[in-house]
């Protein structure tokens, strides 16, 4: 079985599901934007201020949708790609500060595109007449006030939304907020336990400070290469993580495939690693694959937590990669399932396992 597959020619896992975020940003506040509009236009005379905007047909609607939608990629464009790198290290409060503040810059631009094409379009008017509308609009009536204070809303729980959705893998928020979990489920899963190695070296060196710093670069591209073959982050624990798919076929070479990834990654940035902490990160890995059972718990804090004999012995397998001096060892189980060559693996023999009655047969991967 090929233990690598180059993503180099196509779009990666991470950038479809940030484009998907993008549209689906940009769908929302479009359908906000042009119900509100709808709304306002179709109140009674009296109730409404004296603007520019007037008259309510099909054009009117379809020049709206098409403005708001295309500005609303261009805007969700913005925040899901540059302004996350960008403030990536800002604390949230400072982020939603700063990202709100440059996507009100491009809303009154919006506004503006908006306001100005309704004149010329549906109105009818000269180029003078409409630059004329849109300002005496924004000066002379709470349009223009009311239309960025409605957005500075949009913007803010919008960003609020990415940010709760984040704090989970892609995917487990939206199960969550659908109860997918609230009654317990069994499913056969592929389970990675990931460390960093020498992990306690390393701290000694570093410091506390800079050996958190460490960490958090290290989980960061370990992270990416995960996500970039869909893993199911379960969970942080200091320099470890923890993370699932769920079995088929095509998911078990994508666990081998992150592995490969994540090592990539490492190797990729390994000078900025030399560079900032006079060290280059290496990690161990222990797969099983088996039935766990996922479920909800927690009052206050909810959170998907996933238990059974399948999560103990991939605890067990990573562990066992010091005492057996290899960095990446699979269990028999996986073993079998990506049908591993001779020269692929190593077997290492039948293992007591702490915890286990019975020893089962591990592999280390020749990678």
């Amino acid at each position: 079985m090929k233990l690598h597959s180059s993503i180099g020619n196509k779009i990666s896992a991470i950038r479809k599901y940030r484009y998907k975020w993008v549209f689906f940003i940009a769908l929302i506040w479009t359908v906000i934007d042009v119900l509100l509009w709808i709304r306002y236009m179709q109140a009674p005379m009296g109730s409404k201020y004296d603007s520019s905007f007037q008259i309510l047909n099909s054009t009117a609607i379809i020049l709206r949708v098409c403005i708001e939608f295309y500005m609303s990629l261009v805007m969700g464009y913005l925040l899901v790609f540059r302004l996350k790198q960008m403030f990536r290290n800002y604390p949230l409060w400072a982020n939603l500060i700063l990202k709100t503040a440059i996507l009100l810059l491009a809303s009154i631009l919006m506004n503006f595109l908006l306001h100005f094409s309704y004149s010329l379009v549906v109105l009818r008017v000269s180029l003078l007449q409409a630059l004329y509308n849109f300002l005496a609009d924004s000066s002379l009536t709470p349009w223009f006030w009311n239309n960025n204070i409605a957005w500075m809303i949009i913007f803010v729980v919008t960003q609020i939304f990415i940010e709760i959705n984040e704090k989970y893998s892609p995917g487990i928020f939206l199960d969550i907020l659908l109860g997918k979990y609230i009654r317990p489920r069994i499913e056969k899963r592929i389970v990675m336990f990931l460390d960093l190695k020498d992990s306690t070296p390393i701290a000694e060196k570093l410091g506390h400070p800079q050996y958190f710093r460490f960490i958090r670069d290290f989980i960061y591209y370990v992270s990416m290469a995960l996500l970039e073959y869909n893993g199911r982050i379960y969970q942080y624990v200091g320099d470890e993580i923890v993370v699932s798919w769920m079995y088929n076929e095509q998911n078990i070479q994508k666990s081998l495939n992150a592995l490969l990834e994540a090592r990539k990654a490492l190797q990729k940035n390994a000078e900025k690693f030399k560079r900032r902490y006079g060290m280059i990160p290496e990690f161990r890995v222990g797969i099983h694959l088996g039935e766990v059972t996922v479920g909800e718990i927690g009052v206050l804090k909810r959170d998907l937590a996933m238990s059974g004999d399948t999560m103990n012995t991939a605890a067990r397998i990573r562990t066992a990669c010091s005492e057996l001096h290899h960095k990446y060892i699979v269990s028999k189980d996986f073993s079998d399932a990506i049908q591993l060559k001779n020269w692929q693996c190593e077997s290492l023999g039948h293992i007591e396992l702490k915890g286990k009655s019975a020893q089962i047969e591990l592999f280390a991967l020749k990678i």
